[in-house]
């Protein structure tokens, strides 16, 4: 028996991982064949194919990028539907905001298989919505929505996503035990229970509607005592006449009116008198209110479950378009996603950072350029202006020596 145990935990452990859907793009134009856009609106925005601006391989980093601002974006693909029932379910992929995106979605959506990929928009139901959304420096987060029984719900917690412009690796894993799991660049960010970090089932344990506080409850841990009493000599004004002061020399109360001292803070006035506190004697503590179990609560140990998915969507709006979503991959193997993510984003991250490097290091130089080349053109159009100055006062002395001579000889003709 044990040796049939030892065997079949072999089997499971060596089974091939199941791969529902591998989207890399690395076919050319082969893609189109692949992914719907819907026809729902006339003004969806229109995805390009493209490594972008910065890369760290120009063939394998190519993906679908939003190409036109303001605008909503519906294309789908589709590959054979199946159940998650049993299995675990993971879903990855990369997105990479290299235009620092302002206010933008940059998740997907896991639809059922009989999803019609030509009418897909913002109200088609779907079973998962996984991905960063950024809008602002307030939403800056990683949505984690699942549909459960007809409704959408989002998870309790803030999972903070990446906001740079470089390339990140999403994963999302979704286990048959309920339980979850989010990375991100291939690091657990997140993990939990699904009936404990979503609003999926009425809570365990409910007030009971029957207890009532008691009206004799005493919840004052301290009271005033009853045995003090205030002096008799405590009460003092807050403010008396300066005693120090005196009426100016120069004043005319004919003019000025009655004088009167400046106020001053009373050094005896004690404040408002309050008995000290002791301990309240009939302190019962803070009252609880019982709980009962919830008659409406019922367990549910498939939460995870969709019957069918068969359709990986990109619905969202973007009001800066240039993210580039790429290599898409749902699987049942974590281990597998783990490794995919290493021999894609994992290889080409390092890659693109150099070359965005290079390129701002190359824009900084030729910015000082263009710099100096202002500031040596003002130099030289100053120094334009200085010499066009001395020449204009050349010419004028020249013209006052030659008035001078004139009157010189003026005068010796007269005296002759």
């Amino acid at each position: 028996m044990q040796a049939l145990m030892i065997a079949a935990l072999l089997a499971v452990a060596c089974a091939d991982p199941k791969v529902y859907l591998r989207e890399q793009f690395d076919d050319g134009d082969e893609w189109k064949s692949r992914w719907v856009e819907s026809k729902h609106k006339s003004d969806y925005g229109k995805f390009v194919l493209t490594a972008g601006k910065f890369y760290g391989d120009a063939e394998k980093d190519k993906g679908l990028q939003t190409s036109q601002d303001a605008r909503f974006y519906s294309m789908s693909t589709r590959f054979n539907s199946f159940s998650n029932e049993g299995e675990t379910l993971v879903i990855q992929f990369t997105v990479k905001h290299e235009q620092s995106i302002d206010c933008g979605g940059g998740y997907i959506k896991l639809f059922p298989g009989e999803l019609n990929q030509e009418e897909m928009h913002g109200e088609s139901s779907y079973n998962i919505m996984f991905g960063p959304d950024i809008c602002g420096p307030g939403t800056k987060k990683v949505h984690v929505i699942f549909n459960y029984k007809g409704k959408n719900h989002l998870i309790n917690k803030d999972i903070r996503c990446k906001d740079d412009e470089y390339t990140h690796l999403y994963t999302l894993i979704v286990r048959p035990d309920n339980t979850y799991e989010v990375k991100i660049d291939n690091k657990k960010v997140e993990s939990g229970s699904l009936e404990g970090d979503w609003d999926f089932l009425p809570s365990k344990k409910i007030k009971d509607p029957e207890a009532k506080k008691p009206d004799d409850w005493d919840e004052r841990e301290k009271i005033d005592d009853p045995d003090d009493t205030k002096p008799e000599d405590w009460d003092r004004a807050e403010h008396i006449p300066d005693p120090d002061a005196k009426k100016p020399d120069d004043w005319d109360e004919e003019m000025d009116g009655e004088w009167e001292p400046p106020m001053i803070t009373n050094p005896e006035y004690k404040g408002e008198w309050k008995p000290r506190k002791i301990d309240n004697p009939d302190y019962k503590g803070k009252w609880v209110h019982p709980e009962i179990d919830n008659p409406d609560y019922t367990p549910d140990s498939k939460i995870y479950k969709y019957d069918s998915n068969g359709v990986l969507g990109l619905d969202l709006w973007q009001v800066k378009s240039g993210t580039i979503f790429d290599n898409f991959l749902i699987t049942n193997d974590e281990k597998f996603a783990e490794e995919v993510g290493n021999e894609t984003w994992g290889v080409t991250k390092d890659p693109e950072k150099k070359m965005k490097e290079a390129q701002e290091e190359e824009d900084r130089k030729k910015r000082e350029e263009d710099e100096k080349a202002m500031k040596d053109e003002i130099k030289d159009e100053g120094e334009g202006e200085e010499e066009k100055e001395e020449d204009e006062e050349e010419e004028d002395d020249d013209e006052d020596e030659e008035e001078n001579e004139e009157e010189t000889d003026s005068n010796l003709k007269d005296e002759l």
